[in-house]
């Protein structure tokens, strides 16, 4: 169980920092962070995957935070489809939110214990 713990705050702490330095570089519009993104105002995108992660990191909300960030790195994925380019750069902060997400906790998938059994 104390292992679950750790594993759970160590990978909460490295996808917050992926995603918010992600989000920090295109709203301060590091040139090759926004390349390709100029059309989609890298500005707006930047600012929403911040306070989405931000979200996320909340025990409170982050619930919210994942839905929040799983529809946007969705919409990434549907953008990068459209252009025929790697699913990889929107593919692997999702999979590390899913992980994450599962080990914080897991009644976001697995729905409650309680609902099951009636």
């Amino acid at each position: 169980m104390k292992l679950k713990k750790i594993t759970a705050i160590l990978l909460t702490s490295l996808t917050t920092a992926i995603i918010f330095i992600s989000g920090l570089m295109k709203f301060i519009h590091l040139p090759w962070s926004v390349a390709g993104l100029e059309k989609y105002n890298p500005s707006v995108l930047g600012l929403m995957e911040m306070i989405f992660v931000v979200f996320f990191a909340i025990p409170k909300t982050m619930k919210i935070g994942f839905i929040l960030l799983c529809c946007y790195f969705a919409g990434a994925m549907a953008t990068e489809l459209a252009k025929d380019a790697s699913m990889l750069n929107p593919g692997i902060p999702m999979v590390l939110i899913w992980i994450t997400a599962f080990l914080r906790d897991s009644s976001i998938f697995l729905g409650s214990a309680k609902s099951e059994v009636n």
